[in-house]
């Protein structure tokens, strides 16, 4: 559903603009990102623009502009605009969190159920496929350049599985294909950044899948990386995306869980579910949070006990679940 309001109101009188992601950014989190900036970039040369993102994936490299966005904070200067693409919490935004306290105004685009943090202006909608899909109704269609609606692009295929989970709706579709009809090079998007996998990755992938253990009668299925596995194959966290998704394709499963060790005693726990279990909220149990269907959260302990702790709660939410059900 188109907006009201646009971006060009949202900006007002703001000459300095940071736009900025999530940590560990993932494919929506770039494309939002991205996708605000090349679009202001083109059409609002007067304003300073600056966009943020943390380490991601080469394949992104395909997005133009991409190599103009900074790591790091150079200044403490404050800005006038700060814009938050696929945000789910204040802890969330990374390198750019200084800017939070700072900047005059915050206008926060997202789609997490969990996100109920403040901010001068939020527009969350988690029925949403994704982030791009948001910022979407918000930009006069006319103005997008190909490469603004490759970066969006990128990010709903990101974040709806190739348009295959429950979250993608008609709107996904026509917004999809008002983005494809710029010209874009859709299925080269596809194959380079939802289905490719470096040597490394396929390689750490196969290992978790391979020690992957199934639990609550077959209904749930857990993988594991140690971060001695990750340095030994030579991946960092943003080249685990991916595993757990394979995890779910499990037939007879519901949830599908992936731990890795970031760092020692650090656990990254990444959830997806297929029909009925609310990921979101167990992910929020352990101070985390995301999507009914995709959530995430990190754990502090040592192996054991973080996944038995992580098993035994999905297995009573699943229990519940199944109550309900009947």
């Amino acid at each position: 559903m188109r907006q009201q309001i646009t971006l060009e109101q949202l900006l007002g009188d703001a000459k300095t603009v940071a736009i900025a992601g999530h940590v560990n950014p993932d494919g929506d989190c770039i494309g939002s990102v991205m996708g605000i900036w090349l679009y202001l970039r083109d059409h609002y040369p007067q304003i300073k623009i600056t966009a943020y993102l943390e380490s991601y994936r080469e394949v992104f490299s395909l997005i133009e502009g991409i190599d103009q966005a900074k790591d790091r904070l150079e200044t403490d200067e404050a800005v006038d605009l700060l814009i938050l693409t696929d945000i789910s919490s204040h802890d969330r935004i990374g390198v750019a969190a200084p800017l939070l306290e700072t900047a005059g105004r915050t206008l926060c685009f997202d789609h997490h159920i969990t996100n109920t943090d403040e901010y001068t202006t939020l527009f969350n909608d988690p029925q949403a496929s994704s982030t791009c899909e948001v910022i979407c109704r918000f930009l006069d269609m006319d103005k997008i350049s190909p490469a603004c609606a490759a970066a969006l692009y990128t990010g709903i295929v990101s974040d709806s599985g190739v348009f295959r989970y429950e979250s993608t709706a008609p709107e996904t579709m026509r917004v999809a294909a008002s983005l494809m009809e710029k010209g874009i090079p859709f299925a080269h998007i596809i194959d380079e950044t939802f289905y490719r996998k470096t040597f490394a990755q396929n390689r750490i992938m196969g290992k978790v899948v391979e020690e992957s253990t199934l639990h609550a009668d077959g209904k749930l299925i857990v993988g594991k990386a140690f971060h001695e596995d990750m340095l030994r194959f030579g991946v960092e966290a943003k080249d685990m995306d991916g595993i757990v998704s394979e995890l779910r394709n499990t037939c007879g499963i519901e949830v599908a869980a992936l731990l890795y060790e970031r760092s020692p005693g650090i656990w990254k726990i990444s959830l997806r579910s297929c029909d009925y279990l609310d990921v979101s909220a167990i992910a929020g149990e352990f101070g985390g949070g995301g999507h009914v269907r995709a959530a995430g959260c990190t754990i502090e302990g040592d192996p054991e006990s973080t996944e038995e702790a992580l098993i035994e709660r999905i297995e009573a939410a699943l229990c519940l679940a199944e109550k309900g059900r009947i």
